[in-house]
């Protein structure tokens, strides 16, 4: 273990600065923190700026304190239940600071390749410095050494859809999908998502994966290798020959076969990938998103691309326009499709808010049929592995409005890989199948 020689307070070095990695784990704990034990917890990424802003971390540490976070909400369940067998008390009530040394020192011992001492040395450190936490630095040092010594056992005995999905979760899984493939979705959840691009001229795929040293993937995204070189830094990037988006997510766009000079509408647009994809084929883009400041992100984007559209902030619910010849509509959903990527969201999320995100799907799905002229295509979509916020959106939809029929997918349309059709045509993607959850379903006005 690291010298704990006379220092100026418990988490300095003798010159004064922080021990090497004390501060990513001080702005892992604190993000952390921020989101346990809060009725409405903000965003881990939201949590993780602020953070990471108060630290000034170099890219390294800022890349460590990164993973520790999602690591620690990656595995939360059973770092809350390694930790309740390990203390007299069961777990602290009321002292999230306490619990998040806790937690992100167990979950570096368990899921990150750093060395045993630094996770328990550093968090000790970081409990002295703070007269919350200062008296239970005994305690953290001994339960940290403990997890340590019992890792492997820990990781032996760790059944993911019961350990790391919350109840409620694992139970409409296991509704939806069945025991084993509900168990192998909770599974590929402990492992973190790729980077995949979108090429703005897909058939360019082979040679920007031959440059990159990617994989083009059978949807025509390209897959990074893991540890690749920072994003800014890779080829392309400054000629805006791509951009990072999730393969699932780069198909609904491509569902809508857009051609050159068509109108197409994109609603609940932000961050703007699919409008980039529509814009990109020549389509007449207009963007609606009710959030400014994410537009403007989306503005900046579409500048350093080259590509243009409209764009236009209102409310998707009551948006009104002459109807277009294809709509897009990527509705606002739980996000439980994208728990690899965004791990907090199991643990942030309940039941409420599926019931209550379902509901305006419903009213953002009427809307948009309004807005699709005769004989034109609409896209339904979202990041979310409920049937209720896909598969039964669709099927109340279509009961509803009988002017519209699915048309059903085709695997050539998904690079052959018919397992992402489901058996009514709509798109389902999991991720078992090494891609973000998603669903999408295609629709026809038929006049």
């Amino acid at each position: 273990m690291a010298s704990r020689g006379k220092v100026r307070n418990a988490a300095e070095s003798e010159t004064g600065q922080d021990a090497a990695g004390l501060g990513a784990r001080r702005a892992a704990a604190q993000a952390v923190a921020e989101l346990i034990g809060q009725e409405r917890p903000p965003a881990l990424d939201e949590a993780l700026a602020t953070a990471l802003r108060a630290e000034r971390l170099e890219s390294g540490d800022a890349a460590l304190a990164r993973a520790i976070a999602l690591a620690t909400f990656r595995r939360l369940g059973q770092i809350r239940r390694v930790l309740a067998d390990r203390l007299d008390k069961g777990l602290p009530e009321g002292k999230p600071r306490l619990l998040s040394l806790l937690a992100t020192g167990t979950a570096q011992i368990l899921d990150l390749a750093v060395p045993d001492h630094a996770a328990v040395d550093l968090a000790v450190r970081l409990a002295k410095a703070d007269h919350r936490t200062a008296g239970f630095a005994g305690m953290v040092n001994a339960v940290l050494r403990r997890v340590a010594r019992e890792r492997e056992a820990i990781l032996a005995a760790a059944e993911p859809l019961r350990d790391n999905t919350p109840d409620w979760l694992a139970r409409r899984w296991v509704s939806a999908y069945g025991g084993d493939l509900a168990a192998e979705i909770a599974q590929a959840h402990l492992t973190s998502a790729p980077i995949d691009l979108t090429l703005r001229n897909e058939g360019e795929g082979q040679a920007w994966a031959e440059r990159l040293g990617a994989t083009l993937l059978p949807t025509g995204s390209l897959r990074m290798p893991p540890d690749g070189a920072a994003i800014p830094d890779l080829p392309g990037f400054g000629e805006a020959a791509w951009w990072v988006q999730d393969a699932a997510a780069a198909i609904p766009a491509r569902l809508l076969g857009v051609g050159e000079g068509e109108r197409v509408l994109d609603l609940c647009a932000a961050p703007g990938g699919k409008t980039m994809q529509l814009a990109s084929r020549g389509a007449t883009v207009t963007a609606l998103d009710r959030s400014a400041p994410r537009l403007e992100r989306l503005r900046e984007n579409l500048a350093r691309l080259g590509l243009k559209a409209e764009i236009a902030v209102g409310d998707a619910t009551v948006y009104q326009a002459e109807p277009f010849d294809a709509v897009l509509l990527d509705a606002p959903c739980s996000a439980t499709g994208t728990i690899r990527r965004h791990p907090d969201v199991a643990w942030t999320k309940d039941e409420s808010d599926i019931v209550r995100l379902a509901q305006l799907q419903t009213r953002l799905l009427d809307r948009a049929a309004t807005l699709v002229r005769p004989g034109g295509r609409l896209v339904y979509c979202t990041c979310s592995l409920e049937r209720a916020e896909g598969e039964a959106q669709i099927a109340a939809f279509l009961a509803r409005n009988t002017r519209f029929a699915r048309v059903p997918l085709r695997p050539e349309e998904v690079g052959g890989r018919a397992d992402l059709i489901d058996g009514a045509g709509d798109l389902r993607t999991l991720p078992s199948q090494g891609l973000d959850g998603f669903f999408a379903g295609r629709l026809v006005h038929q006049g």
